[in-house]
Parts: structure tokens; sequence; C-alpha cells
């Protein structure tokens, strides 16, 4: 797909269409998309920094692994230090918080089918430096369309301006997604296999 080729749409019908598009891909052409991210993400124009936010990924649609980028991070700079997502449900709202999680931590799979760490600590959002941002697809602006729930809206909201936020996608972007709203916040920088976009 050519970039930006898509005309703009809405988030729901973009869901429909790349989660569909994900799905047909093969295991072989995961592999190597996956090591093109990388390569793309190696490029970036910026100090890894220790404190970084990932996630782990619904393999049953097919989503990127971060686990190629914190391993090189890791290389980059040693004293990484990775927290995780965890949803957090208060009777009708729920909302996510990073927790610390390393190579000894826990983790059992949600009601959503993501995997959480369970015995970590609490890692402040104010903390994060840089953070792996999910997604489905994203915009030329640097708007994403996630999974629907706003946790991860929510959550950036709280961090600080100069935290960067990272996504990953298998395709690239479409015009415009047509029904953002003041809640969402943008990417600073998207990573396909064929290219960096900066925000």
């Amino acid at each position: 797909m050519s970039v930006c080729n898509l005309i703009k749409m809405k988030k729901k019908d973009i869901r429909d269409i790349f989660n569909g598009k994900r799905l047909q891909l093969t295991k072989e052409q995961i592999k190597k998309l996956n090591d093109q991210l990388l390569l793309q993400f190696q490029k970036l124009p910026i100090d890894i920094p220790a404190l970084i936010m990932t996630y782990c990924p619904m393999k049953r649609f097919n989503e990127f692994d971060p686990q190629l980028i914190t391993d090189y991070c890791y290389f980059k700079n040693p004293g990484q230090q990775l927290s995780y997502p965890v949803i957090i449900e208060q009777g009708d709202k729920a909302e996510i918080t990073a927790m610390v999680a390393d190579d000894e931590s826990l983790f059992e799979t949600n009601k959503y089918g993501i995997d959480e760490p369970v015995d970590g600590i609490d890692m402040f959002s104010s903390e994060i430096d840089m953070i792996l941002v999910p997604l489905l697809s994203f915009d030329k602006k640097g708007n994403r369309v996630g999974y629907g729930q706003g946790y991860y809206d929510r959550f950036l909201k709280l961090c600080r301006k100069d935290c960067l936020k990272i996504g990953f996608s298998y395709f690239d972007c479409i015009e415009k997604i047509d029904d953002i709203n003041q809640y969402d916040v943008k990417l600073d920088y998207c990573i396909t296999p064929e290219r960096i976009f900066e925000f």
C-alpha cells in the first residue's frame, strides 16, 4: 500500500479494515516486517532513555510485538527499566497504570486477552521517558486508532510533554482519521517497515 493513499475514514471503519489486513499476514511476513521495523527504529535520531513503557501484544490479532525494540533498547542502554500497562477497574470506569516488570515478573492474562504483570511496583506516569503505543492505524498528522476504549489517550495525557510516544505499524498511514476529538493524543513518531513518520 502506498503512503497515505486511503481517504479519510472514521475510527470504526479503520479498525475493521486494518484488523482484517493484519489477520491476513502470514508468520513469515510478520517476521520480515518485524525485522524491517527494528531497522527503522534504529534510525531514530534519539537517545535511548532508561524508563520505557511497552506492552504485551495480542498475538491472536497479529499485533506487533515490541520485544525486539525493547531488547535493542536494553543493548543501547543497559539501565533500561520497563513498565507495562495494567488495567485497573473501579466500578464503571477503567484506566491503565504503568507497572514495572523484569525477567522475574509474573504475568497473567486479563479479560481482554492481554498479558499484564501482577507483582511489580507502579511507575508514575510523570517518570516515563518513552512509551511504545499499540495501534491499528494512524494518519499523516500523527493521530492513531487504537482499540476503542480510550485507555491510552487518558494515560498519555498524564505523561510529561517531552515523553516520546512511538507507534509501530505494518502498514502506511491513511490520509485522515475523520472523527478525532479533544481526547485523542498524537504520536511523536510512527514507524513502518518502509519509513519513519515524525509529527
